[in-house]
């Protein structure tokens, strides 16, 4: 891992942090491959962007998103509720600003539209909080390591055959990236043991295979497949069952060797406070989107680290890199490029790791043509 490296002291000037104005719209972003699991497709990404600007002359851009459906809703709330609440608040207090929107919208909590809007909100306020201080955010964060190790998912899709699986996973281990992503949900276990034993035979034991079933399975057929894949040491058990059903993660928690994920579909502090006093989390993969923000993503982390869980945030790559490098329990960065076509940079790779952007702000290079270019009317 590369050491971490002195950063230069963050202007001293006072910048005036008032939020005198602030847009939302939304565009829509093509998939970059066909993207299958055992319960949907990954239609389109619906991504929802703030724009803030402060008395101080700093602008914040922050953005959330939706994988097919839904998008319109989140920015319905954005432009008749929460951006007239963000007039005069303080971007330099994430906090506040968070619990003020929170407050605004609490015939609607805690719900998947709301968590969404929230966060294209709070990723905008650290946005402008960030360049302000001239800090990028994982120092303004906590700042632990510069770069996280990285993953793949975009070999392990459902409808990929085994030799499209193993040929994915042997290149992703060229290239030096320490796991990879299998889908699982086929309709017999055979048939998903079966994949997922020949890309372990290709890619060997010093390589992490992690099985993701789209809460597809009830807890009988999770611990069922659990049993068939312990003997192919899978590195951990994603998202099994449907999100809402705690009791089941932790029968299976309790009954197999596999490390169990769960959080891409949770949507507050307290859900996943529920799955860690339960046993039935063993990794923690909070989505900073569909959470509500970075503000209550960092609490997750910290409350996974109280717990001695590790964090591996879903999705979101470009964003994520800076928050995985951030805290102390992140294990690994999920890789799924899906900003190439809005943005003028891409995530920096080296040596198997996502390297932390280190300019002000969240690091994301947006290319504001092209986003202009997909917006919905």
């Amino acid at each position: 891992m590369t050491p971490a490296q002195p950063h230069p002291a963050p202007a001293t000037r006072a910048l005036d942090g008032t939020i005198v104005s602030a847009e939302a719209w939304l565009s829509d972003l093509e998939v970059e491959t066909v993207r299958t699991d055992a319960v949907q497709s990954f239609l389109k990404q619906e991504t929802i962007f703030v724009r803030l600007r402060t008395a101080g002359g700093v602008e914040g851009i922050g953005y959330s998103y939706t994988i097919g459906t839904g998008g319109q809703a989140v920015l319905s709330l954005l432009r008749t509720c929460l951006l007239d609440v963000l007039i005069g608040l303080d971007a330099h207090r994430p906090e506040a600003v968070w619990r003020a929107l929170f407050s605004a919208t609490r015939a609607t909590t805690v719900g998947a539209i709301t968590s969404l809007a929230l966060a294209a909100v709070d990723t905008a306020v650290w946005d402008a909080r960030c360049t302000a201080s001239g800090l990028p955010l994982w120092v303004a964060a906590g700042g632990t390591r510069p770069s996280i190790p990285l993953y793949d998912t975009e070999g392990g899709w459902l409808h990929f055959d085994t030799d499209e699986l193993v040929a994915q996973a042997v290149e992703s281990q060229r290239r030096g990236l320490g796991g990879v992503k299998i889908k699982a949900g086929k309709p017999r276990g055979h048939e998903d043991a079966e994949r997922l034993a020949a890309v372990r035979a290709a890619v060997g034991p010093g390589m992490d295979i992690m099985v993701d079933a789209n809460q597809s399975m009830t807890a009988a057929e999770a611990i069922r497949r659990a049993a068939l894949f312990e003997p192919l040491d899978i590195f951990w058990f994603e998202e099994p069952l449907p999100a809402e059903d705690v009791a089941g993660h932790r029968r299976l928690a309790e009954s197999t060797t596999l490390p169990v994920a769960v959080g891409e579909s949770l949507y507050s502090v307290g859900h996943f406070r529920e799955y860690l006093q339960a046993g039935a989390a063993s990794i923690v993969q909070v989505d900073v989107a569909r959470v509500g923000g970075i503000t209550p993503w960092l609490k997750v982390a910290h409350l996974a680290e109280s717990f001695n869980v590790a964090v591996a945030p879903h999705f979101l790559m470009e964003l994520h890199v800076s928050l995985s490098c951030a805290v102390p329990n992140a294990l690994y960065l999920e890789h799924i490029p899906q900003l190439r076509a809005v943005t003028k940079r891409e995530l920096v790779i080296r040596d198997g790791h996502g390297v932390a952007p280190d300019a002000p702000g969240l690091g994301i290079d947006w290319d504001f043509d092209a986003i202009d270019d997909r917006r919905v009317a």
